[in-house]
């Protein structure tokens, strides 16, 4: 194998480009040559604020997609294209931000038929986690009969591609977002409505208030899941995946007890194999969001991640960031 590029954080916390061998390789059973990678909120804490980071040098990257370059498994074969998300890699496990990887066999996931290594990217944990969402969500009920859905951090990677995989399946969708100049943008994804993320934040610890929802997508926690939990219809669900607005949530029994809502946890770290595969092949299928080569996609060099990396932190980038390898 010769030498390939990789995107190091190493013990003075900075990320820096190097040349690497095989010999610096994590462990496992398949070696992937990556095709593309995904930028994640999740990326930018580990690569700009050295949070979640269990060793150093470490290679970020919580998402890549590439064909098998040698399996030590049969469960795999040379050639086969695959896709690795989330698990330890990237925070614990050298990530995607790498020409070359190495990971354990009980990580890959086959490519779907009728999805490209570039279109996994494009969804990512990202696509990943929406998906998970509205699955717990009609677990729980929703149907778009029921009602109006809310997503938060609608210009987000999950918030884009759930609300447009909302859209595509007959949801009428409320997006939530602070960038006036993306109402555009979350229109194009099939949102019904727009409204100001300030409307969906809680400021006075009011347990209910007036119906709204039927269900929610929620990237976001704090106070706007505050605000989401105290405003669901009876029998409504809030789907909640991030922690961008805070970890703290304040609430009371009321909404539990008064209106029987569902808070469902969303972990795409740890989802079961069974359940990852199912969720990926939906999203290669009937989930397939229609916006993956359009507005929603940024594709960037190795070179340029630590850049994003700092706009993501700021609030700056909507959509999908995917790395080419």
């Amino acid at each position: 194998m010769e030498k390939f590029q990789s995107l190091v954080l190493e013990e003075d916390k900075d990320l820096h480009l190097r040349s690497r061998t095989e010999g610096d390789l994590s462990e496992g059973d398949v070696t992937i040559e990556v095709a593309y990678s995904s930028i994640n909120y999740k990326d930018a804490l580990v690569g700009n604020q050295n949070q979640i980071v269990k060793h150093y040098p470490l290679v970020p990257g919580i998402d890549l997609s590439g064909t098998v370059i040698e399996s030590r498994d049969g469960s795999f074969k040379k050639g086969q294209e695959v896709i690795v998300t989330s698990y330890d890699l990237g925070t614990g496990h050298d990530g995607g931000f790498s020409q070359i990887a190495r990971v354990p066999k009980e990580w890959v996931v086959p490519l779907p038929e009728n999805m490209s290594l570039k279109e996994a990217m494009i969804l990512g944990t990202a696509g990943l986690t929406a998906a998970l969402s509205i699955q717990r969500l009609e677990d729980n009920g929703l149907t778009p009969e029921k009602g109006e859905v809310l997503v938060a951090g609608a210009t987000g990677g999950v918030g884009s591609v759930a609300v447009n995989i909302l859209a595509q399946n007959g949801y009428s969708v409320t997006a939530a977002t602070g960038k006036d100049s993306e109402h555009d943008y979350l229109k194009k994804l099939g949102a019904s409505s727009i409204i100001h993320r300030d409307e969906i934040m809680d400021t006075d610890g009011t347990p209910t208030r007036k119906k709204r929802w039927a269900g929610a997508v929620d990237p976001v926690g704090g106070n706007t899941l505050q605000y989401i939990l105290s405003t669901l219809e009876n029998s409504g669900s809030v789907s909640t995946s991030g922690l961008v607005g805070g970890i703290q949530v304040s609430t009371t029994v009321l909404p539990f007890i008064g209106r029987g809502i569902n808070w469902l946890g969303i972990d795409s770290v740890t989802c079961p194999m069974p359940e990852r595969k199912q969720v990926w092949q939906k999203l290669a299928d009937e989930w397939k969001p229609s916006m993956l080569q359009e507005d929603m996609l940024n594709e960037v060099s190795l070179e340029e991640v630590p850049g994003v990396l700092d706009k993501i932190l700021r609030g700056e980038v909507r959509g999908r960031t995917i790395v080419k390898l």
